[in-house]
């Protein structure tokens, strides 16, 4: 089931003394975020609207001046807080993509069949590929997420298909040691 918000940031510390926010950013649109008019804040379990009275990107943060937070005090409560959109104003993806919220928690099966594990992570190190963190009965297993090994993606259906030969390539197991040139 697709989550009805999407995270697209963690607020780090206040900017300046005007009660503008600095968040980390979780988008690969950064120009997204001067076009916010609504972000959502997790209160009492209930994601709960804020006004964007200004929003804009610069190296890599982003930067929100919010409706009611008019002073760095109030700024500096916000430190740590996610930040959301709705799923009606999250960034438009092409066919082959998913949000990083809709693919945790999917069961990875081999193209044979068998249940490798889930999916608990998504690590973007650079600007090539992302890499999969999967928890299975083997351990912890990370690998690039590259077309050749990911075969089919079904949000729907709960699963991500890897191709079991090309997997063997690439993963890396939490039980293997680093190989050494001796």
């Amino acid at each position: 089931m697709q989550a009805q918000y999407i995270q697209i940031g963690e607020i780090v510390k206040p900017q300046g003394i005007r009660g503008e926010v600095k968040l980390r950013a979780m988008t690969s649109d950064m120009s997204r975020y001067a076009r916010l008019e609504t972000v959502y804040f997790i209160e009492g379990g209930e994601y709960l609207p804020r006004k964007v009275l200004k929003g804009r990107a610069n190296g890599g943060f982003a930067y929100l001046l919010l409706e009611g937070v008019t002073d760095r005090n109030q700024a500096e409560a916000l430190r740590g807080r996610g930040v959301y959109v709705d799923r009606e104003h999250a960034i438009e993806l092409s066919e082959d993509e998913n949000f990083v919220c809709d693919l945790v928690g999917l069961t990875a099966v081999s193209t044979e069949g068998a249940v490798i594990g889930r999916l608990t992570d998504v690590l973007t190190p650079n600007s090539v590929c992302d890499v999969y963190v999967f928890d299975t009965p083997r351990g912890e297993m990370m690998m690039p997420a590259l077309r050749r090994v990911v075969r089919e993606v079904d949000v729907e259906a709960g699963c991500i298909v890897l191709d079991e030969a090309a997997l063997a390539e690439v993963a890396v197991w939490q039980d293997e040691g680093a190989e050494r040139d001796e």
